[in-house]
C-alpha cells in the first residue's frame, strides 16, 4: 500500500537519524539538570528530604558490614577463651546491628513513600506544564503531523519519566555508598577493585547498546504507535460504536491493528532476544570474575594473613560493590536512554508560537469605530503548495452581519480563523480600524472574538461547564449561564435532564446523559452568548438543525447581537439572506459580495446556487 510505503520510508529515514552512540548517549545527561530544576520546583522541602535520607541510607552499609566483622571476630574470640567469658560485648555489637538493621528498614520506607509523593506532584505539575504550553502554540501546528508525534512522545514523558528521577537518585546514593566501601578493598588489596571492574565493564557496554537500539525503535515507531492507539481507541468507543455495527466494521479495525501491532511485536521480539542472550553471556563473564576475587580472599584467610571476620567484611563489601556498580552500569545506560527520552518534553517545551504579539501590543478599541479590512489577504497551509485562500480584498464594516458563502472547501472557516487570528496570513494583511491586527495585543483580540465552529467540542462535563466555557473567566456566574442558555434555547434542552445545570452531558461518565445533534448544538450556541465579544463568529453550527429550526436560530441570534459585528457561515441561501451583504467564496478568492438582493441582481453564481437550491424545496 502506498501510505505502507510511505510509512516505511519515513521510519527508515527516522531510524538513521535516531541511532544513539554512546557518546551521544552520555551528552543527554545535559537534560538532568533541567530535569531535577522541575523537580526542585515541584517541592523544594520533598526534594531535600529525599536527599538527605538517601545520603544517610549510602553509609549503612558499610557500618553494618563492619559491625557484622567485629561480632564473627569476638564470637571467634569467645570460643578460643577458656573460663567464664564476658558476652556484654558481643550483645552490645548485635544491638548495634539491629538498630542499624532497624533504621535501614525505616530510612527504606521513607525514601520510598518521598519518592511516591514527589513523582505524584512531579507527574502533575509537567502535565499542567505541558497543558499551559500547548495552549501558546498555534492552531497551525496541530494541523501538522510532525507536531503531533512530538506532542505525543512529550506527553508520554510526563508519567513515565517519573522513575528517572528516583533512578538517578539512587546512582548518586549507590555512587556514595561504593565510595564508602572501597576504602576497606583499597587497604587490603587495590588488585581488587581492578578485577571489580572487569566483572562489571562489559556488562555495562551491552546494555547501552541495546538501550540506544531500544531507544532508536521506540522514537522511530511514533507514528505507527499514534496509528495503534486511534485504532485501539476507534475500535471500541461510544462516539464510533454506531458506525462499527452498522458498516461492520470490527473485523477490518481488528486486522488493521493486528497486522500493525504483530510487525512492531517482531521487530521488537528480535532485539529482546538478542538483548537477552547477549546480556547472559556478558553476565556469566561478571560471574567469574567474582568468583576469581573470592577465592583469592579465601586463599588469604586460609593463610592466617587475614581473619574470619576480615573474610565476610571483604567478601560483603565486594559483593555489594559488585551489585551495586552493576545496578550503576545498568543504570546508567536506564538513565541515559530516559534522558534521551526526556529530551522529547523539553524540545516540546522549547517550541514556540509563530503568532506572537508585538512588543508594544495596543489594546482592541471599544468599540471597534470601522471594522475589519482585508487587503490582498493569501493563506495556505503547513506543507501545501495549493492556497487555501488569496487575493482577498474587502471591508467588515462594524455592526455589520456578513454571510460567507461557498461550497465545501471554498475557504470560509480559513477566512474565519484569519479574522481571529488564529492563522497568521501567509500574505497581505488585516486591519481593525486603519491598524494591522499584528499590532493589537493578542489575548484581548481573542477576547473580543467568540466564536462556534461546526466541529464544536462536546465536553464531557457538566451542562453549566460546557456553557461557561465560551467566558471561562465566569464559570461561576449562574445566572449569566443560565441567561446565555435562555438566548440559544438550550434552557429548554437543560430543563428536562435529571441534574438540570449540574447534569454531565455525554455517556463517557457515570449517570451521564447524552444529547441529540440538535440539543448540543444549542449548548454550543449558549457559549457565543456568554462571550461579551465584539465580533461574533457562526461557522455553520447549526447544520443538524432543519432549515426552519436554522433559520430561526439565526434570526434570534441576529435579534439578540444587534449592534456587534457578525459573520455567519451557513450553507442555506434562506438563512444567510438575513446577513447585511454576503460573501461568496470560490476555490479561496472573493467571486462575489453585496447583498442578498444586489447579488441575485447580479444572476451570477450565487444566484445560480440560490435558484438551485430553492427548487429543492418545491
Amino acid at each position: 500500500m502506498p501510505m505502507d510505503k510511505e510509512r516505511k520510508g519515513t521510519r527508515d529515514t527516522t531510524n538513521q537519524q535516531d541511532k544513539k552512540s554512546l557518546r551521544e548517549q552520555v551528552g543527554a545527561l545535559k537534560n538532568l539538570p533541567k530535569f531535577f530544576r522541575l523537580i526542585w520546583e515541584t517541592s523544594p522541602g520533598l526534594t531535600i528530604a529525599n536527599l538527605l535520607l538517601r545520603l544517610v541510607k549510602s553509609a549503612l552499609p558499610l557500618a553494618m558490614l563492619y559491625v557484622g566483622k567485629l561480632i564473627i571476630d569476638e564470637v571467634i574470640h569467645l570460643i578460643d577463651v577458656t573460663g567464664e567469658r564476658n558476652l556484654t560485648y558481643l550483645w552490645t555489637l548485635v544491638a548495634l546491628e539491629l538498630g542499624l538493621a532497624v533504621v535501614s528498614d525505616l530510612i527504606n520506607r521513607g525514601i520510598t513513600l518521598v519518592d511516591s509523593l514527589l513523582g505524584d506532584l512531579f507527574s502533575n505539575r509537567t502535565s499542567v506544564v505541558l497543558i499551559e504550553h500547548a495552549a501558546k502554540l498555534d492552531l497551525a501546528q496541530f494541523e501538522d503531523a510532525t507536531f503531533y508525534d512530538k506532542l505525543e512522545r512529550a506527553r508520554r514523558q510526563t508519567v513515565t519519566r517519573v522513575v528517572l528521577m528516583s533512578q538517578v537518585l539512587s546512582q548518586l546514593q549507590d555512587i556514595v555508598t561504593i565510595g564508602f566501601l572501597a576504602v576497606g578493598l583499597i587497604a587490603f588489596n587495590p588488585w581488587l577493585i581492578l578485577i571489580l571492574l572487569i566483572a562489571v565493564i562489559p556488562s555495562f557496554l551491552g546494555e547501552t547498546h541495546f538501550n540506544e537500539r531500544s531507544y532508536s525503535l521506540s522514537r522511530s515507531w511514533t507514528p505507527e504507535r499514534r496509528e495503534l492507539d486511534y485504532l485501539r481507541y476507534i475500535g471500541a468507543s461510544d462516539e464510533t460504536a454506531k458506525e462499527i455495527k452498522t458498516f461492520n466494521l470490527s473485523g477490518f479495525l481488528a486486522k488493521r491493528f493486528k497486522e500493525l501491532s504483530d510487525k512492531y511485536y517482531l521487530l521488537n521480539k528480535n532485539l529482546t532476544i538478542r538483548r537477552a542472550v547477549w546480556g547472559s553471556a556478558l553476565s556469566a563473564l561478571g560471574t567469574l570474575a567474582y568468583y576469581g576475587a573470592y577465592i583469592f580472599i579465601l586463599s588469604a584467610t586460609v593463610a592466617g594473613t587475614i581473619t574470619v571476620g576480615s573474610l565476610t567484611f571483604l567478601a560483603g563489601s565486594f559483593s555489594n560493590m559488585r551489585g551495586l556498580l552493576q545496578g550503576i552500569m545498568t543504570r546508567f545506560s536506564q538513565i541515559a536512554e530516559s534522558a534521551l527520552y526526556l529530551q522529547d518534553l523539553f524540545d516540546f517545551l522549547e517550541l514556540q508560537p509563530q503568532i506572537m504579539p508585538p512588543a508594544n501590543p495596543l489594546p482592541v478599541p471599544r468599540p471597534i469605530q470601522q471594522g475589519f479590512t482585508f487587503e490582498g489577504v493569501g493563506f495556505k497551509y503547513h506543507n501545501s503548495e495549493k492556497w487555501a485562500v488569496r487575493h482577498l480584498s474587502f471591508h467588515l464594516r462594524a455592526g455589520e452581519k456578513l454571510a460567507l458563502v461557498g461550497e465545501n472547501g471554498a475557504g470560509k472557516t480559513t477566512l474565519v480563523k484569519l479574522l481571529a487570528r488564529l492563522y497568521e496570513p501567509t500574505e497581505g494583511r488585516i486591519l481593525l480600524d486603519g491598524i494591522d491586527l499584528r499590532e493589537y495585543d493578542l489575548n484581548d483580540l481573542r477576547h473580543q472574538v467568540g466564536i462556534i465552529f461546526q466541529d464544536y467540542v462536546r465536553f464531557q462535563m457538566t451542562a453549566s461547564d460546557n456553557i461557561a466555557i465560551g467566558q471561562i473567566s465566569n464559570i461561576g456566574d449562574k445566572e449569566r449561564i443560565q441567561g446565555s442558555a435562555q438566548k440559544s434555547l438550550a434552557d429548554l434542552v437543560i430543563q428536562r435532564l435529571p441534574d438540570k445545570y449540574d447534569q454531565v452531558l455525554g455517556k463517557r461518565f457515570n449517570k451521564g446523559v447524552e444529547l441529540s445533534g440538535g440539543e448540543w448544538q444549542k449548548v454550543a450556541l449558549a457559549r457565543a452568548y456568554m462571550r461579551d465579544a465584539q465580533l461574533l463568529i457562526l461557522d455553520e453550527p447549526t447544520s443538524a438543525l432543519d432549515a426552519r429550526a436554522e433559520h430561526e436560530v439565526f434570526l434570534r441570534f441576529s435579534e439578540l447581537i444587534e449592534g456587534r459585528t457578525a459573520v455567519l457561515i451557513s450553507h442555506r441561501f434562506s438563512t444567510v439572506r438575513m446577513a447585511d451583504r454576503i460573501l461568496f467564496l470560490e476555490q479561496g478568492q472573493l467571486k462575489e459580495l453585496g447583498s442578498h438582493e444586489e447579488l441575485l441582481a447580479q444572476n451570477g453564481k450565487y444566484a445560480e446556487l440560490f435558484h438551485l437550491q430553492a427548487k429543492g424545496y418545491l
